[in-house]
């Protein structure tokens, strides 16, 4: 599982995917799917996640399956934004899908 933070046009989202990396065509296809073909993204470590929005956490992970392609933890840019640092983050990532 990943927690990635993706900055789009309409707002950051922090979202869990059972998807090991972002260049997984499959969830590239199934953020286009939802409107999401051009952001920046970031790894959160994913222990660093689950500390910092505990028992939220807890209940988006136990409805992420293996078959499920990604759940949304946090679309309040302003909270994203507070509970983590950019330090804390891995190296950014430009996505642009035509």
């Amino acid at each position: 599982m990943k927690s990635l933070l993706l900055l789009t046009a309409s707002g950051p989202l922090l979202i869990l995917t059972s998807h090991q990396s972002l260049n997984d065509q499959k969830l590239l296809g199934v953020l286009r799917q939802k409107g999401i073909g051009k952001f920046v993204a970031f790894d959160v470590p994913l222990s660093l996640a689950r500390e910092r929005y505990g028992g939220h956490f807890h209940a988006v992970e136990s409805n992420l399956h293996e078959t499920d392609d990604l759940r949304v933890l946090d679309f309040n840019g302003q909270r994203v934004f507070q509970l983590f640092h950019f330090e804390e983050l891995g190296s950014p990532m430009l996505i642009e899908q035509l």
